[in-house]
């Protein structure tokens, strides 16, 4: 059943902000910077601090990039903010960018408190180890991968309907 208003997504957004703060002040609690800890297999806890974008990007840019995340965050926001006002009937879109929304937030929270984003998830397979990451980073990922889907399942005719 289609949303009567966007409350219902910035509800979510705001869910995701809360689970990925939740998770960081865990983290940031329980380990020490750099520490590992074994949980399965192929996943380990660790907690590192990003300066830069996904996958470390501008990590090492020297500070500036800290204020151009934070900014771009902000314009996103505000961006999808005004599209889930307009689509918030449309189920697909405005779960995949309330996804997007709160795990910018999520992200944008550190930069301002650290400088840095908190990332601690750690999978690996084969001695090959997948850059860290944390719960923004997933809703942020799940987010973009439904966007595409909802795309590529839209009819022609409806291409109009997402400006």
């Amino acid at each position: 059943m289609p949303a009567r208003n966007a409350r219902p997504w910035l509800a979510l957004a705001g869910g995701v902000i809360v689970l990925d703060q939740l998770s960081k002040w865990i983290v940031l609690n329980t380990l020490l910077f750099g520490e590992t800890r074994y949980v399965a297999p192929f996943w380990n806890w660790v907690l590192t601090f990003n300066p830069g974008a996904a996958f470390s990007f501008l990590s090492d840019a020297g500070g500036w990039q800290r204020w151009f995340f934070t900014v771009l965050s902000f314009g996103v926001s505000a961006w999808i903010v005004v599209m889930l006002r307009r689509h918030h009937r449309e189920t697909g879109l405005a779960l995949a960018l309330a996804l997007v929304l709160g795990g910018a937030i999520g992200n944008v929270i550190d930069r301002i408190r650290f400088g840095a984003v908190v990332d601690f998830i750690q999978w690996h397979a084969a001695g090959y180890y997948w850059p860290a990451f944390n719960v923004a980073d997933s809703a942020i990922t799940l987010g973009a991968v439904l966007l595409v889907w909802d795309q590529w399942r839209r009819k022609p005719d409806d291409a109009d309907a997402v400006q």
